[in-house]
C-alpha cells in the first residue's frame, strides 16, 4: 500500500498536533529533535519536518498505537506516510 505525498503530509500534521497535545511526549520530541516551539511553528508545513515528526512517532509502538487510535487510522498508516515523505525511500543495499 502506498500513500500520496499530500495524504502523508496530512498524517504528519495530525501527528504533530497529537504530539503537541501530549504533555508527556512533546518535551521528549523537542529534546530529541532539538527543535524549539518557534521552529515547529515555522516548519510545521514542510514535508521534511513532518517526516521527522513521523520518524519520532515510529520509534515506539505505543506512540503509534495511541496516535492511530486517537485519529482513527490503521496502525500501519504512519509508516506508509513516512515512506511517502522526503528521505523515506526504501534503500536496497545489495
Amino acid at each position: 500500500m502506498s500513500v500520496s505525498q499530500d495524504a502523508a503530509e496530512e498524517i504528519g500534521v495530525k501527528a504533530l498536533i497529537w504530539l503537541a497535545g501530549n504533555d508527556d511526549l512533546m518535551p521528549v520530541f523537542l529534546g530529541a529533535s532539538g527543535a524549539s516551539v518557534d521552529d515547529i511553528k515555522a516548519s510545521a508545513g514542510e514535508p521534511a519536518f513532518l517526516a521527522s515528526v513521523l520518524d519520532f512517532l515510529l520509534m515506539d509502538d505505543a506512540w503509534v498505537m495511541g496516535f492511530c487510535e486517537a485519529e482513527g487510522l490503521k496502525y500501519d498508516q504512519p509508516m506508509y506516510a513516512r515512506a511517502a515523505l522526503p528521505g523515506g525511500e526504501q534503500v536496497n543495499w545489495t
